[in-house]
């Protein structure tokens, strides 16, 4: 059974920092790109950040420079550090596979950046 755990959101203030976590289980995680996605309130869910199997990384321009997308293959687990982090980052964020169907939908972990 497939299974993503996200958590480490929160409330913080403009500037600060947060690192999420994604636990996968019920999944080839290794051979999988992996992604972070993102839903505002009244908006559509975006990737913002995807880590391939052999590593490398893409993100979206509006966090490109403050967001850090890794991977531990070992413990079947995605990590975003966010750095920097502004009001507009807003949103309750979840992972999940890049290419393919998607898997089911993990409950997400909010993040609240206050002004």
């Amino acid at each position: 059974q497939v299974r993503l755990v996200e958590s480490g959101g929160g409330l913080v203030q403009a500037g600060g920092s947060l690192r999420l976590s994604c636990a996968a289980s019920g999944v080839a995680f290794n051979i999988n790109a992996w992604g972070w996605y993102r839903q505002a309130p009244g908006k559509q869910r975006e990737l913002v950040a995807t880590i391939r199997s052999g590593g490398s990384t893409d993100y979206a321009d509006s966090v490109k420079g403050r967001f850090s997308i890794s991977r531990d293959n070992a413990k079947n687990t995605v990590y975003l550090q966010m750095n920097s982090l502004k009001p507009e980052d807003t949103a309750v964020y979840y992972c999940n596979r890049k290419e393919g169907v998607r898997y089911s939908w993990g409950q997400g972990t909010q993040v609240t950046v206050s002004s």
